[in-house]
Protein backbone atom coordinates (compact mmCIF):
# COMPACT_ATOMS: atom_id res chain seq x y z
CA UNK A 1 0.00 0.00 0.00
CA UNK A 2 1.15 3.70 -0.80
CA UNK A 3 2.03 6.33 1.72
CA UNK A 4 0.30 9.56 2.67
CA UNK A 5 1.10 13.16 3.58
CA UNK A 6 -0.85 15.86 4.69
CA UNK A 7 0.49 19.60 5.05
CA UNK A 8 2.74 20.98 2.89
CA UNK A 9 3.96 24.17 4.57
CA UNK A 10 7.56 25.09 4.57
CA UNK A 11 8.62 22.14 6.53
CA UNK A 12 6.12 19.65 5.80
CA UNK A 13 6.93 20.08 1.85
CA UNK A 14 10.19 18.86 2.11
CA UNK A 15 8.87 15.93 4.09
CA UNK A 16 6.84 14.86 2.20
CA UNK A 17 8.94 15.25 -1.28
CA UNK A 18 11.69 12.93 0.68
CA UNK A 19 9.06 10.44 0.64
CA UNK A 20 9.20 9.93 -2.72
CA UNK A 21 12.81 8.11 -2.40
CA UNK A 22 11.31 5.39 -1.12
CA UNK A 23 10.14 4.76 -4.66
CA UNK A 24 6.15 3.88 -3.19
CA UNK A 25 3.13 5.54 -4.20
CA UNK A 26 2.87 9.01 -2.10
CA UNK A 27 -0.57 10.74 -2.00
CA UNK A 28 -0.42 14.31 -0.51
CA UNK A 29 -3.25 16.72 0.36
CA UNK A 30 -2.82 20.40 1.15
CA UNK A 31 -5.21 23.28 1.74
CA UNK A 32 -2.83 25.54 -0.60
CA UNK A 33 -2.97 24.61 -4.28
CA UNK A 34 0.62 25.56 -5.17
CA UNK A 35 2.66 23.07 -3.12
CA UNK A 36 0.08 20.17 -4.12
CA UNK A 37 1.08 21.20 -7.96
CA UNK A 38 4.81 21.24 -6.60
CA UNK A 39 4.98 17.32 -5.57
CA UNK A 40 2.32 16.60 -8.19
CA UNK A 41 5.14 17.00 -11.03
CA UNK A 42 7.51 14.89 -8.87
CA UNK A 43 5.28 12.18 -9.23
CA UNK A 44 2.75 12.28 -6.43
CA UNK A 45 -0.68 12.49 -6.02
CA UNK A 46 -3.04 14.52 -5.05
CA UNK A 47 -6.26 13.28 -2.88
CA UNK A 48 -8.25 14.56 -0.53
CA UNK A 49 -7.85 12.59 3.02
CA UNK A 50 -10.83 10.10 2.72
CA UNK A 51 -9.27 9.13 -0.71
CA UNK A 52 -5.75 9.32 1.24
CA UNK A 53 -7.18 7.09 3.75
CA UNK A 54 -8.11 4.45 1.69
CA UNK A 55 -5.20 3.89 0.08
CA UNK A 56 -2.21 4.78 2.73
CA UNK A 57 -0.56 2.54 4.97
CA UNK A 58 1.25 5.16 6.78
CA UNK A 59 -0.16 9.05 6.75
CA UNK A 60 2.15 11.64 8.02
CA UNK A 61 0.29 14.56 9.59
CA UNK A 62 2.15 18.11 9.58
CA UNK A 63 -0.75 20.61 10.07
CA UNK A 64 -0.48 23.49 12.43
CA UNK A 65 -2.64 22.68 15.88
CA UNK A 66 -5.18 20.56 17.80
CA UNK A 67 -7.79 21.96 15.75
CA UNK A 68 -6.26 20.81 12.33
CA UNK A 69 -5.49 17.55 13.42
CA UNK A 70 -9.31 16.98 14.87
CA UNK A 71 -10.55 18.21 11.62
CA UNK A 72 -8.69 15.15 9.55
CA UNK A 73 -9.10 12.33 11.86
CA UNK A 74 -13.06 12.87 12.40
CA UNK A 75 -15.96 12.85 10.75
CA UNK A 76 -17.40 10.91 8.33
CA UNK A 77 -14.92 11.77 5.79
CA UNK A 78 -11.79 11.83 8.56
CA UNK A 79 -9.12 8.96 8.79
CA UNK A 80 -10.24 7.79 11.54
CA UNK A 81 -13.51 6.42 9.64
CA UNK A 82 -11.54 5.44 6.42
CA UNK A 83 -8.08 4.02 7.07
CA UNK A 84 -7.86 0.27 7.63
CA UNK A 85 -7.10 -1.53 10.23
CA UNK A 86 -3.33 -1.85 11.40
CA UNK A 87 -2.44 0.84 9.25
CA UNK A 88 -0.71 4.16 10.83
CA UNK A 89 -1.53 7.44 11.32
CA UNK A 90 1.83 9.50 12.78
CA UNK A 91 1.02 13.22 13.80
CA UNK A 92 4.60 15.49 13.35
CA UNK A 93 2.55 18.58 14.83
CA UNK A 94 3.14 20.39 18.23
CA UNK A 95 -0.19 19.73 19.62
CA UNK A 96 -1.54 19.13 23.16
CA UNK A 97 -0.62 15.53 25.17
CA UNK A 98 -3.95 15.13 26.37
CA UNK A 99 -4.94 15.70 22.71
CA UNK A 100 -2.91 13.55 21.24
CA UNK A 101 -3.42 10.75 23.78
CA UNK A 102 -6.91 10.82 23.58
CA UNK A 103 -6.91 10.58 19.58
CA UNK A 104 -4.35 7.54 19.67
CA UNK A 105 -7.59 5.87 21.90
CA UNK A 106 -9.85 6.19 19.67
CA UNK A 107 -7.58 5.06 17.06
CA UNK A 108 -7.25 2.11 18.84
CA UNK A 109 -10.49 1.67 19.30
CA UNK A 110 -10.89 1.37 15.27
CA UNK A 111 -7.74 -1.05 14.65
CA UNK A 112 -5.40 1.82 13.93
CA UNK A 113 -1.92 2.99 15.14
CA UNK A 114 -1.53 6.78 16.44
CA UNK A 115 1.44 8.05 17.25
CA UNK A 116 3.04 11.35 18.01
CA UNK A 117 6.23 12.07 15.89
CA UNK A 118 6.85 15.89 16.00
CA UNK A 119 10.19 16.72 14.35
CA UNK A 120 12.28 19.47 15.11
CA UNK A 121 15.35 21.45 13.11
CA UNK A 122 13.07 23.86 10.96
CA UNK A 123 12.97 24.33 7.18
CA UNK A 124 16.07 24.32 6.56
CA UNK A 125 16.48 20.55 8.47
CA UNK A 126 13.33 19.44 6.49
CA UNK A 127 15.42 20.41 3.20
CA UNK A 128 18.59 18.80 4.17
CA UNK A 129 16.83 15.65 5.63
CA UNK A 130 18.32 16.11 8.81
CA UNK A 131 15.90 16.40 11.16
CA UNK A 132 15.27 15.05 14.59
CA UNK A 133 12.08 13.07 15.08
CA UNK A 134 10.69 12.33 18.92
CA UNK A 135 8.66 9.61 18.68
CA UNK A 136 6.16 7.93 20.90
CA UNK A 137 4.67 4.71 20.09
CA UNK A 138 5.00 0.77 20.77
CA UNK A 139 8.44 -0.15 19.53
CA UNK A 140 6.95 -2.43 16.31
CA UNK A 141 5.04 0.62 15.32
CA UNK A 142 8.17 2.49 15.43
CA UNK A 143 10.35 0.52 14.03
CA UNK A 144 7.35 0.07 11.49
CA UNK A 145 8.08 3.73 10.64
CA UNK A 146 11.27 4.42 10.87
CA UNK A 147 12.18 3.80 6.93
CA UNK A 148 9.76 6.17 6.28
CA UNK A 149 10.82 8.82 9.02
CA UNK A 150 14.79 8.38 8.32
CA UNK A 151 14.07 9.76 4.89
CA UNK A 152 13.68 13.42 6.17
CA UNK A 153 15.14 12.83 9.98
CA UNK A 154 18.99 12.38 10.45
CA UNK A 155 18.27 11.47 14.07
CA UNK A 156 15.37 9.42 15.23
CA UNK A 157 14.60 9.32 19.36
CA UNK A 158 12.35 6.81 20.49
CA UNK A 159 11.19 8.80 23.83
CA UNK A 160 9.06 6.00 25.39
CA UNK A 161 5.04 5.04 24.94
CA UNK A 162 2.53 6.89 22.67
CA UNK A 163 2.44 10.33 24.16
CA UNK A 164 5.73 10.58 25.35
CA UNK A 165 6.92 12.43 21.65
CA UNK A 166 5.25 15.18 21.87
CA UNK A 167 5.95 15.31 25.45
CA UNK A 168 10.07 16.17 24.48
CA UNK A 169 9.37 18.04 21.80
CA UNK A 170 7.22 20.59 23.91
CA UNK A 171 10.19 20.34 26.27
CA UNK A 172 12.64 21.49 23.43
CA UNK A 173 10.51 24.13 22.40
CA UNK A 174 10.01 25.91 26.35
CA UNK A 175 13.95 25.98 26.43
CA UNK A 176 14.36 27.00 23.02
CA UNK A 177 12.00 30.11 23.61
CA UNK A 178 13.58 30.53 26.66
CA UNK A 179 16.93 30.70 25.40
CA UNK A 180 15.49 33.43 22.45
CA UNK A 181 13.95 35.53 25.84
CA UNK A 182 17.15 35.00 27.63
CA UNK A 183 19.27 36.36 24.46
CA UNK A 184 16.72 39.31 23.72
CA UNK A 185 17.12 40.63 27.51
CA UNK A 186 21.23 40.23 27.30
CA UNK A 187 20.94 42.12 24.22
CA UNK A 188 18.58 45.19 25.81
CA UNK A 189 21.11 45.10 29.00
CA UNK A 190 24.23 45.31 26.56
CA UNK A 191 23.04 48.32 24.71
CA UNK A 192 21.48 50.11 27.67
CA UNK A 193 24.69 49.54 29.27
CA UNK A 194 26.74 51.25 26.64
CA UNK A 195 28.26 47.97 25.16
CA UNK A 196 28.54 46.54 22.07
CA UNK A 197 26.26 43.45 21.16
CA UNK A 198 28.82 41.58 19.71
CA UNK A 199 30.71 41.36 22.70
CA UNK A 200 27.51 38.69 23.88
CA UNK A 201 28.23 36.88 20.68
CA UNK A 202 31.95 36.60 21.26
CA UNK A 203 31.93 35.63 24.90
CA UNK A 204 28.72 33.29 24.47
CA UNK A 205 30.43 31.47 21.70
CA UNK A 206 33.54 31.18 24.39
CA UNK A 207 31.89 29.39 26.73
CA UNK A 208 29.02 28.01 25.34
CA UNK A 209 25.83 29.92 26.25
CA UNK A 210 25.48 31.25 22.92
CA UNK A 211 24.10 28.68 20.59
CA UNK A 212 24.10 28.92 17.22
CA UNK A 213 20.25 29.04 16.84
CA UNK A 214 20.32 31.91 19.51
CA UNK A 215 22.93 34.20 17.38
CA UNK A 216 21.23 33.47 14.29
CA UNK A 217 17.67 34.40 15.93
CA UNK A 218 19.02 38.19 17.23
CA UNK A 219 21.24 38.78 14.03
CA UNK A 220 18.56 38.24 11.82
CA UNK A 221 16.08 40.33 14.01
CA UNK A 222 18.92 43.02 14.19
CA UNK A 223 18.62 42.53 10.87
CA UNK A 224 14.92 43.13 9.52
CA UNK A 225 14.66 45.75 12.51
CA UNK A 226 17.01 48.33 10.70
CA UNK A 227 13.82 47.97 7.93
CA UNK A 228 10.76 49.01 10.82
CA UNK A 229 8.96 47.80 13.07
CA UNK A 230 6.51 46.55 10.87
CA UNK A 231 9.02 44.64 9.01
CA UNK A 232 9.93 42.75 12.08
CA UNK A 233 6.14 42.03 13.17
CA UNK A 234 5.69 40.69 8.84
CA UNK A 235 8.93 37.95 9.58
CA UNK A 236 8.21 37.30 12.83
CA UNK A 237 4.88 37.27 13.43
CA UNK A 238 4.19 33.47 12.44
CA UNK A 239 7.15 32.60 14.91
CA UNK A 240 5.35 34.52 17.78
CA UNK A 241 1.94 33.27 16.96
CA UNK A 242 3.23 29.33 17.62
CA UNK A 243 5.42 30.46 20.45
CA UNK A 244 2.15 31.41 22.19
CA UNK A 245 0.34 27.86 20.57
CA UNK A 246 3.50 25.89 21.60
CA UNK A 247 3.94 27.31 25.44
CA UNK A 248 0.73 27.33 25.50
CA UNK A 249 0.59 23.32 25.05
CA UNK A 250 3.72 22.65 27.65
CA UNK A 251 1.56 24.85 30.12
CA UNK A 252 -1.50 22.64 29.29
CA UNK A 253 0.64 19.25 29.84
CA UNK A 254 2.11 20.76 33.16
CA UNK A 255 -1.48 21.70 34.44
CA UNK A 256 -2.83 18.24 34.08
CA UNK A 257 0.45 16.87 36.11
CA UNK A 258 -0.09 19.02 39.00
CA UNK A 259 3.32 21.19 38.10
CA UNK A 260 3.69 24.57 37.97
CA UNK A 261 6.10 26.24 35.32
CA UNK A 262 6.32 29.82 36.49
CA UNK A 263 8.88 31.20 33.95
CA UNK A 264 7.25 29.09 31.08
CA UNK A 265 3.87 31.21 32.38
CA UNK A 266 5.59 34.78 32.02
CA UNK A 267 7.82 33.37 28.94
CA UNK A 268 4.15 32.59 27.28
CA UNK A 269 3.35 36.38 28.03
CA UNK A 270 5.71 38.35 26.76
CA UNK A 271 6.64 36.06 24.09
CA UNK A 272 5.62 38.60 20.78
CA UNK A 273 7.81 41.23 22.87
CA UNK A 274 10.60 39.10 22.31
CA UNK A 275 10.02 38.05 18.48
CA UNK A 276 9.48 41.93 17.67
CA UNK A 277 12.18 43.45 20.28
CA UNK A 278 9.35 45.44 21.85
CA UNK A 279 8.99 45.94 25.84
CA UNK A 280 6.16 43.49 27.38
CA UNK A 281 3.40 44.54 28.74
CA UNK A 282 3.16 44.50 32.38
Amino acid sequence: MSLGFVGLGNIGKPMARHLLKLGEPLYVHDVAQTPLDELASLGAYTATPRAMAGECRIIGLCVRDDGDVESLLRGAAGLLRNMAADSVIAVHSTVTQAALLRWSRQAAERGIHLIDAPITGGASGAEAATLAYMVGGPVEIVERCRPVFATSGGKIIHAGPVGTGIALKLCNNLMTYAAFAAMHEADALARAGGLDPALLIEVGRANGVVTPQMEAFIGNRGKLSAAGAEAVRKAFGPFAALGHKDLAAALSSAAQLGLELPATARLAEIIEAVFFDAKPVT
